[in-house]
């Protein structure tokens, strides 16, 4: 994403979210503990906004998406959003369906690894939101379910049909987007699902752990490799190999390419710089 802005001021607050940064990482928590963290019209903009805005500035090396109190994220708002959606017109409802693919769009192309660490409901949106992401770690409460048929729409939402078979394969995607059933913690470690699964009440504790791992390494790397797992999705293998020829000339002529190696002769650890 271009780091090149126009005469907008960076936001000074976020109203449907609470955002900490903090020598790199970025915490951005869900926080309506009372409705389980159900998304509305403008929790949905203000993530699309604050991933544009992070990815822009640069600073921010890791992401976690939180949940407070009992649960992740029990999806759309059952009366501000689904219930508002009943009187929209066509164009108005896929201005909405637009907008919150574009948050999926945003987890997936912003330029740093995002955790979501996941406790108890991630439902809907909320699931989808958990799939988008490069990590998630969750602990035994934790349990996904892909509701979208259960209120009579297609399974694949905001993206679900594209990144959920990539993650579980074809056949888990097909039950979990058609079904709808809540997939607990230890089957989706199984199907792979969950790429962290942690002691109970420790999700938040281990995605920060792996944040700062990832904000306290390469930082370039990282965004290319992110990148390029996106990009080669659907392309064929010599295209495929091709950008990765084209990205590893570009990074060995970068500076913590060169950093790795006076470190490895002088046997310490490398100063990333992320350049």
């Amino acid at each position: 994403m271009s780091p090149f802005t126009g005469s907008a001021a960076r936001t000074a607050r976020w109203e449907h979210l609470r955002v900490d940064l903090t020598a790199g990482v970025a915490t951005v928590t869900l926080a309506r503990p009372d409705k389980l963290n159900a998304l509305t019209f403008g929790a949905y903009a203000d993530l699309r906004d604050l991933l544009a805005e992070l990815s822009r500035e640069r600073s921010v090396r890791a992401l976690v998406l939180a949940g407070e109190g009992r649960g992740f994220c029990s999806g759309g708002d059952v009366d501000e959003i689904i219930g508002a959606t009943l009187s929209m017109d066509t164009a108005q409802l896929l201005d909405f369906n637009r907008m919150t693919g574009q948050v999926v769009r945003a987890v997936r192309e912003c330029p740093f690894p995002v955790i979501a660490a996941v406790h108890g409901v991630a439902a809907g949106a909320g699931a989808v939101l958990a799939l988008a992401a490069d990590f998630r770690v969750a602990d035994p409460t934790a349990r996904f379910a892909f509701l979208f048929t259960r209120v009579g729409l297609s399974g694949g939402d905001m993206g679900a049909a594209y990144l959920l078979p990539r993650v579980v394969g074809l056949g888990h995607a097909t039950r979990l987007l058609m079904l709808g059933d809540p997939v607990r913690a230890p089957e989706a470690e199984r199907i792979g699902l969950i790429s962290e699964l942690t002691d109970e009440g420790r999700a938040d504790e281990a995605a920060q752990t792996l944040a700062r791992r990832l904000a306290d390494g390469p930082a370039l790397a990282y965004a290319q490799t992110k990148a390029l797992l996106t990009a080669e999705l659907d392309m064929p293998l010599a295209a495929s190999v091709e950008l990765d020829a084209s990205t590893q000339a570009l990074l060995m002529n970068g500076e913590d390419y060169a950093e790795f190696h006076k470190a490895f002769k002088e046997k310490r650890t490398p100063k990333w710089q992320g350049r």
